[in-house]
């Protein structure tokens, strides 16, 4: 039973906690969508389940997110809000789950602290207020996770290979977790959850028969780069938020500080049974094969660590929550939470929130499309992308269906080869400064060494470009 005075804590968690969810439901479309985000787009908004699956045999990720996704736009509507507010309910779902999780975990004693702690870090931390608003399988992933943990600890075999089928098809780091419990398990002698751990991955690996053709090229994962210091603090930092190694510093002391002087009793860190019961062992073994791995074939991305929190948080929850602190250490670790979660509703949602000046992984797809709204002879180094924004900003009725799609390098070439030239070629692409310069530069000069003088007309526009090239001949027409 939960007291009184623990009952009062755990509603004003809860109030705590509908803040989060609802303002980052309020962002849901404040910024535009970022290139990850457009090729969902381009993925799921198929016109059948079978365009969709030819699609997808040639991608980087399993195929379950787009799937659901694909029926989800059919049933909804394909939009950017559409696209979003799956990931907010699945990432809502898979927090009820964790926090479930602790409780079910907890000294019935220390219950409220427990369910508050865990309801905090599952709904307030960094991760969920960056993914349960991306167009991306994360909190889809994190839902599914959730779940294999909550069946694996209670021992129901059925739901548990159903949630790891689930997972792994969700995305492979799913099945990289989920392998590594079905590893543990037998380790142990547990022969039923191994056994259940090894059907549920067996839909993953015959996709990755179906698409192996490109899942073993050079192509897929050709972004990742090896295991470095910069690895972990990006982890760090989506999961702690801005400053994430003077946090850590700052949560590390606290607990030396709460130690010596708030009657903090030793914390059970290596309470081998919490640690195998929450999946936090696989998890470790799952990220030490993965960064070793990594130094061959690097799969080791910050982001993908989101697959880590259904874990993390209900045995933090369950530690901390069992802590017992003198009314000088309640006061003090008080005042460390509430800081860090301030830290978490102002600076966690900035990229979320284009009146903070807010752009998510640097793109802005969406203005472009409105800056060029109604023109024709557009090209772009990235010019599908730039057809999905302008199909989804139609979608939600802020601009008119375009008048022309547009053209890639290869398309302006080919327009270029056929005379009479176009008297005006617009010229525009997202993202980050110095990508977004290195290619569009070769469209730019090629326009030049026809005649064209391009002008910049993208004041104001940040991480974005947008040149007006006209004929020289149209310029100074001879008398």
């Amino acid at each position: 039973m939960i007291g009184s005075r623990s009952a009062s804590i755990v509603l004003v968690v809860a109030l705590v906690c509908a803040g989060f969810a609802l303002k980052a439901l309020w962002l849901i479309d404040a910024t535009a969508l970022w290139s990850d985000e457009l090729y969902s787009v381009g993925k799921s908004f198929q016109a059948s389940p079978a365009a969709l699956l030819s699609m997808l045999r040639h991608d980087t990720h399993p195929p379950l997110y787009y799937a659901v996704l694909w029926g989800w736009g059919q049933l909804v509507g394909q939009s950017p809000i559409t696209l979003r507010l799956l990931s907010w309910l699945a990432y809502g779902a898979g927090g009820v789950v964790m926090v479930a999780q602790a409780r079910a975990l907890a000294v019935h004693k220390r219950l409220g602290w427990t369910v508050s702690l865990a309801a905090l870090m599952a709904f307030c931390s960094p991760y969920p207020i960056r993914f349960s608003i991306e167009g991306k399988s994360y909190a889809l992933l994190v839902l599914f996770v959730a779940l294999a943990w909550w069946w694996r600890n209670q021992g129901r075999l059925v739901p548990y290979a159903l949630a790891v089928a689930l997972a792994s098809l969700t995305h492979f780091y799913g099945l990289f977790l989920l392998v590594a419990a079905g590893a543990w398990d037998g380790s142990r002698r547990r022969w039923g959850l191994c056994l259940a751990a090894g059907l549920g991955v067996i839909p993953a690996l015959a996709w990755i028969a179906y698409a192996s053709d490109y899942l073993f090229s050079s192509k897929a994962g050709s972004w990742i780069g090896g295991p470095s210091f910069a690895l972990l603090e990006d982890t760090l930092a989506r999961g702690l938020g801005v400053w994430p190694l003077p946090k850590l510093a700052l949560l590390l002391l606290t607990l030396v500080i709460l130690r010596r002087w708030g009657g903090l009793k030793p914390v059970r860190w290596l309470d081998v049974d919490l640690l195998d019961r929450t999946g936090v062992i696989p998890s470790g073994l799952m990220v030490v094969g993965v960064v070793l791995i990594s130094f061959f074939k690097p799969l080791a991305f910050g982001r993908y660590f989101v697959v880590l929190i259904p874990a993390l948080v209900p045995v933090l929850a369950v530690l901390l929550g069992d802590a017992q602190l003198n009314r000088g250490g309640r006061l003090f670790a008080g005042v460390v939470l509430m800081m860090v979660i301030g830290s978490w509703w102002g600076p966690g949602f900035a990229e979320l929130d284009s009146g903070l000046g807010g752009v998510r992984e640097q793109d802005q797809f969406r203005m472009v499309s409105r800056y060029t709204d109604g023109l024709v002879e557009r090209y772009s180094p990235r010019a599908r992308l730039l057809n999905l924004s302008d199909r989804m900003e139609q979608s939600m009725g802020r601009m008119a269906p375009p008048v022309a799609a547009w053209g890639d390098r290869s398309a302006l070439h080919q327009r270029l080869s056929i005379t009479p030239h176009p008297s005006v070629i617009w010229l525009a692409s997202s993202g980050p400064e110095q990508a977004l310069f290195r290619k569009l530069n070769p469209l730019h000069e090629e326009v030049e060494q026809l005649g064209y003088r391009c002008v910049d007309r993208s004041q104001g526009l940040s991480h974005g470009r947008i040149l007006q090239c006209q004929l020289e001949s149209k310029l100074n027409p001879v008398p």
